[in-house]
């Protein structure tokens, strides 16, 4: 069966019966198509209002639109779960959803990769390396990224396919060549590229964030701009904590499982557990931007409740990384910046 984020092991048609699981599903299909939703939303609603679009707005962004069509697919696991395992829409899509599966977990870590790698520039080098941290340039990295992606699930595009049930029925699986030899390669190819080494690169990149912190005698840029920094850099990390603790669990029983022939009921339940955490991520980064931005909490007020024509936008600075705009009462005189405040070029930090 597949090792993929998507596809659920056949081991037990009492999981598959049981109404738990669909339960849980449902609401973090729900949750999380809501959360994601509203970060695209106030991005979005943002541009529009001609803010400047920032470096981190661009990463959320995609974070957000990953999530959100991983999210759009649960429908049909659900389905699946609910139906005894079985599968009824085809080869195709069968072959479609398996792969966006993939594919959604694959680029929500090389993100969060370069991510950490943007705000290792940031912290560490805010002036030397500024051209190089441009809307532009992450754009780009965000096509890099697809592209990679892509031909890192070529092997699940080659393999998914429908696999015959009991009674005629069909399931939506991985159908590797060799069953022992074959699953045991792609178990390691899965965890090395989709966790163990952006793991490793994003652990190496904090810990010289942090080293370089500690250790920096270097000219410090002005005060609004390491707050600003700062802020954002711990919603990066809250946001790679919370990947790689949902998914930890998960990787962890496909290593063990390579070694167990007949799986307990504990590790089953163990197994769908692990599962559940991983799909839960997908709905948890619009509660962190929430919980650590004061700005994207005030960019969304701004995006539900219309400005009023009374009202002009007045620049101000911001605490994760984008222009922040104070709504000053026409005729009202707005109070002159302060003498700290940063240049043009450096408030995308």
């Amino acid at each position: 069966m597949s090792c993929s984020r998507g596809s659920l092991r056949v081991v037990n048609g009492a999981l598959y019966s049981s109404a738990i699981l669909p339960v849980i599903y449902g609401i973090i299909c729900f949750l999380g198509i809501i959360g994601n939703c509203i970060v695209l939303y106030t991005i979005m609603k943002k541009n529009k209002c001609h803010a400047k679009q920032t470096v981190p707005d661009i990463f959320i962004l995609n974070l957000s639109i990953v999530d959100l069509l991983f999210l759009l697919g649960m429908p049909f696991l659900i389905h699946q779960l609910l139906g005894n395992g079985s599968w009824h829409f085809g080869g195709p899509m069968c072959t479609v959803i398996t792969a966006l599966d993939s594919n959604s977990q694959i680029v929500s870590t090389y993100i969060l990769t370069a991510m950490a790698l943007d705000r290792y520039l940031a912290t560490v080098h805010p002036i030397r390396f500024d051209y190089i941290r441009t809307p532009c340039v992450a754009a780009l990295v965000i096509v890099m990224v697809w592209c990679l992606s892509f031909f890192t699930i070529i092997p699940v595009l080659m393999y998914a396919g429908l696999m015959p049930l009991p009674d005629g029925l069909v399931a939506c699986a991985l159908l590797l060549p060799d069953p022992v030899t074959s699953t045991y390669w792609f178990t390691l190819y899965q965890f090395l590229l989709a966790f163990a080494m952006p793991l490793a690169i994003i652990c190496l990149v904090y810990f010289k964030i942090l080293q370089n912190m500690s250790t920096s005698v270097a000219p410090l840029p002005p005060r609004s701009l390491r707050v600003r920094t700062r802020k954002v850099t711990r919603m990066a990390v809250a946001i790679c904590l919370a990947f790689f603790v949902c998914w930890a669990p998960y990787y962890t029983l496909q290593l063990v499982h390579l070694g167990v022939q007949k799986p307990s009921i504990a590790f089953n339940y163990a197994y769908n557990v692990a599962i559940s955490m991983g799909y839960a991520n997908s709905c948890i980064n619009p509660f962190i931007y929430i919980t650590l931005s004061d700005t994207f909490k005030r960019q969304f007020l701004r995006a539900v409740h219309p400005i009023n024509r009374k009202f002009r936008v007045n620049p101000s600075k911001t605490d994760a990384g984008s222009v922040s705009m104070q709504m000053v009462p026409e005729g009202v005189r707005p109070e002159p910046a302060p003498r700290d405040m940063i240049p043009s070029n450096l408030v995308s930090q």
